[in-house]
């Protein structure tokens, strides 16, 4: 077997001038991967470069790999996504995946931007206050997913449980929704992304389904995410996904 002409050039794209110990003690599996991800997979993507790269990053901490999120993210920065829209991936992803996942990999990005020349912090990007949060987040969640399916989950949340619910509403929409640096659809997909990455997270895939479709994300870009994705987070997660996102695709 040989890595297609293809895989070579769209990796040295992704990944220029990055060399692995896998060339000397792995060839075989090099190949392998080498030319599923970079040549197969690529076949049926049509995201953009930004998108897939911002996807790619978020599964990678919600996965856990950081040699191949350091990886990614020096090729990323080279390729010119912004610094601002690599932190805010892993802003993103803090409410989904949580703080103990996605720690760590703040290091890492702050050591490579450093090494790139870049200063931290960056430019702050919150939109909300204590005193607006709340009334904000709420606004994005009946945007996503609409206000009786928004004000239902609320009414009908147990009282030892309302609290929860109301950190779903300051925390995760107030605090990070409202955030710049990513639009909707940006922050839509990379939330597709991270909980498509996840174990036992079908039901809040369900509606992140529909919430993409609601910011105007597609079928075919939830299709070629899960594929791009693939060799991440392997077959029984994708095949999961692809089943949800055919049936609240198709429902519409």
């Amino acid at each position: 077997m040989e890595i297609t002409q293809t895989a070579k050039e769209n990796k040295e794209k992704i990944l220029p001038n990055q060399k692995t110990s896998l060339e000397e003690t792995d060839p075989e599996l090099l190949e392998i991967m080498d030319n599923f991800i970079f040549d197969e997979t690529q076949q049926h993507n049509t995201l953009t470069y930004r998108t897939t790269t911002l996807i790619t990053l978020a599964a990678l901490i919600t996965n856990q790999s950081q040699q191949l999120y350091m990886r990614i993210l020096e090729g990323a920065i080279d390729n010119g996504i912004k610094p601002i829209e690599i932190k805010e991936v892993l802003y993103q992803t803090i409410p989904y995946a949580g703080l103990s996942k996605v720690y760590d990999f703040i290091d890492i990005t702050n050591q490579v931007l450093d090494e790139k020349g870049v200063d931290v912090p960056l430019p702050g990007q919150s939109t909300t206050n204590r005193n607006n949060r709340k009334e904000k987040g709420y606004q994005i969640q009946t945007q996503y997913f609409g206000k009786e399916n928004i004000d239902a989950m609320k009414e009908n949340a147990p009282k030892d449980q309302e609290h929860l619910y109301d950190f779903l509403e300051t925390y995760c929409f107030g605090d990070f929704y409202t955030r710049t640096g990513l639009d909707d659809k940006d922050r839509e997909i990379i939330t597709f992304s991270i909980l498509a990455s996840l174990r036992g997270c079908e039901n809040q895939l369900r509606g992140h389904t529909g919430g993409n479709l609601s910011v105007g994300n597609t079928k075919e870009d939830l299709i070629s995410a899960v594929t791009v994705l693939l060799p991440y987070n392997g077959f029984p997660r994708t095949l999961n996904a692809l089943a949800i996102i055919t049936e609240i695709c198709d429902a519409q």
